[in-house]
């Protein structure tokens, strides 16, 4: 799939139904699912439907479906689903957040279901050698705001860091030579780079992330779903979140 333009991907979560804006009441079996509407192969909009699709879409689509629970899901930016889910406007988040130690004092984080590190994506006329993010230290770089790679990018001493809402936005600015290179969730910008438009960019070879860190469900902190989620998880992870993440070329 083609990454959006940022036009283009703003019309479609207007569309959606935001966990900010409804007034449309909770089923007595129902569980309201935060995720971002740009985090490509995790969580996206499908234009063909107009609705949420990706591969942790699908692992919460078969969670709640093992606990006999419908899901309702609801797009909002990234940096929105934490305080989203804190003032009880959804009930889970599933996207590509994280597992962090800062954002473990705010919500809870349900038994893995992935784990990955940050890649480093650069024009293909760089020909330079970046075996980790201290020696792009010069760079100018681009990373998505809200996200744990800001802050890594700052702890390796790298200097000119650009926010953006998407890494969509990072790899298009990087082509056009505004930045010089691009931080963010490795499988995001490797299927980015590998079904989007074919762009002057490249993942850097040799690059190791500083950390690599858990992909999980996330709940409000004391939440009782937390439990049950993690049962499910046990007994999904053998071969149905194996298949969905296979189907999504993460595994």
């Amino acid at each position: 799939m083609t990454p959006l333009p940022r036009r283009a991907m703003l019309g479609l979560i207007a569309g959606l139904p935001l966990a900010a804006c409804t007034q449309k009441q909770r089923g007595p079996n129902e569980i309201w699912v935060g995720s971002s509407p740009t985090g490509v192969p995790f969580s996206f909009v499908d234009p063909a439907t107009n609705e949420l699709t990706g591969a942790m879409i699908d692992i919460a689509r078969a969670v709640l479906r093992h606990l006999g629970t419908e899901g309702d899901y609801r797009a909002a930016p990234f940096s929105a689903l934490i305080p989203s889910l804190t003032t009880g406007r959804v009930d889970m988040i599933a996207a590509a957040m994280q597992r962090t130690p800062d954002r473990a004092k705010i919500v809870d984080f349900s038994a893995p279901v992935f784990s990955y590190g940050g890649g480093l994506v650069v024009r293909s006329d760089d020909g330079a050698a970046y075996p980790s993010l201290s020696a792009a230290r010069r760079l100018r770089v681009g990373a998505q705001v809200g996200t744990r790679f800001v802050d890594q990018l700052h702890a390796a001493g790298v200097a000119r860091v650009t926010t953006y809402d998407g890494l969509g936005e990072i790899v298009r600015d990087l082509a056009n030579g505004r930045i010089d290179a691009g931080y963010g969730d490795d499988p995001i910008l490797r299927y980015q780079l590998r079904v989007g438009p074919r762009r002057p960019v490249r993942m850097s070879a040799g690059f190791r992330p500083p950390v690599r860190e858990d992909l999980c469900l996330i709940v409000a902190k004391g939440s009782p779903l937390l439990p049950r989620l993690d049962d499910a998880i046990a007994l999904l992870k053998a071969a149905e979140i194996p298949a969905i993440l296979h189907h999504w070329e993460l595994g």
